[in-house]
């Protein structure tokens, strides 16, 4: 028979050696550097661990740890890919009434990440595919309020936004610790080859419009600036031609002044010169002589230019035959 004190030494040594086994088996885990570790204590998340590494706990059931990856996980909508990379299409995940009554094909693929392990784990059972439905209802809700041409064509990014968006809501909401990071459109197709062709020919016709528009936009741009590049230049020839005329009204000014000067000063004999000088302008090439009419000799040397040569008047004064009368003019080409 084991005493009493025996009884007691060997329960606590076996307590004792069960906390040492557990100890053993329970108490580390090692936490990757792709992965995060929510520490539980007692069904709550104390900390939250990223540090990689070898790390230690009280043993089971006091505390565990939950592992949950860090990097970026995708959810896929119409679609699934199994790790051989073979991919499964689930119409009727995938079919789907646009806002102008066409059926089309959509998938769509979520990148999210857990940023709160707590909420992950304890706030709704299957996370996961409450990420899913989130995503097909705002999918759907998008899809269905847009025509069929802007899902088709070049209003994808549009689309894509507004899912994100619808998402984003909805997720937040359900406070299932996931942020969702982007969402992408995969296929989108039309129920049979016969409409896929016929909108395929409405494209390139849509397409050719757009080009079309985009040539004569570029003919306009080219004309417009060659006309404003003409423009400029008229604009500059006249600004240049009336910039000199004002410089010669000037300086005709300056010499209305400065002849006015003078004639204040003496004006006889500048009106003299004023009357030489405009019969110089008049008659450039006019040999004009002033003859004394009671006398038989001429008394005044003609009034022209000199040779060149020989500094002597061209016509010499016997040369003239004397008239009665008053003064006489000829014209010559000399």
């Amino acid at each position: 028979m084991f005493s009493i004190k025996q009884i007691i030494l060997g329960f606590f040594s076996l307590l004792g050696l069960i906390i040492l086994v557990l100890f053993l088996v329970t108490g580390w885990y090692t936490v990757d550097e792709s992965e995060q570790a929510a520490l539980v204590t007692f069904g709550e998340v104390d900390e939250t661990i990223t540090d990689p590494g070898l790390k230690f706990k009280l043993p089971w059931p006091v505390q565990k740890a939950e592992i949950l990856p860090v990097s970026t996980n995708t959810t896929s909508v119409g679609y699934d890919t199994a790790d051989d990379g073979e991919v499964t299409e689930y119409e009727d995940e995938a079919k789907m009434i646009t806002g102008d009554e066409n059926i089309l094909f959509v998938d769509l693929v979520v990148q999210w990440r857990i940023t709160n392990p707590e909420e992950y784990l304890y706030n709704a059972h299957q996370p996961d595919d409450i990420l899913y439905q989130a995503s097909s209802a705002s999918l759907r809700g998008v899809i269905g309020n847009s025509e069929v041409d802007d899902v088709l064509t070049d209003q994808r990014a549009e689309i894509e936004g507004t899912v994100l968006e619808s998402l984003t809501e909805l997720v937040e909401r359900y406070e299932i610790g996931i942020t969702v990071l982007d969402v992408k459109l995969q296929d989108v197709e039309l129920p049979t080859e016969e409409v896929r062709q016929a909108f395929t020919a409405v494209t390139d016709a849509r397409e050719e419009r757009l080009t079309k528009i985009n040539q004569a936009n570029k003919y306009r741009n080219q004309e417009m600036n060659e006309a404003e590049g003409e423009e400029d230049a008229i604009v500059s020839r006249a600004e240049g031609e009336r910039a000199e005329r004002i410089e010669d009204a000037r300086g005709e000014t300056s010499r209305f002044n400065a002849l006015y000067e003078e004639y204040i000063n003496d004006p006889e004999v500048t009106r003299q010169r004023l009357v030489l000088e405009t019969l110089e302008d008049v008659l450039p090439n006019s040999e004009l002589y002033i003859i004394d009419s009671q006398q038989e000799t001429v008394n005044y040397l003609p009034i022209r230019p000199l040779n060149k040569e020989s500094g002597e008047p061209a016509v010499q004064p016997e040369d003239i035959e004397p008239e009665d009368g008053a003064a006489q003019g000829g014209d010559s080409n000399g």
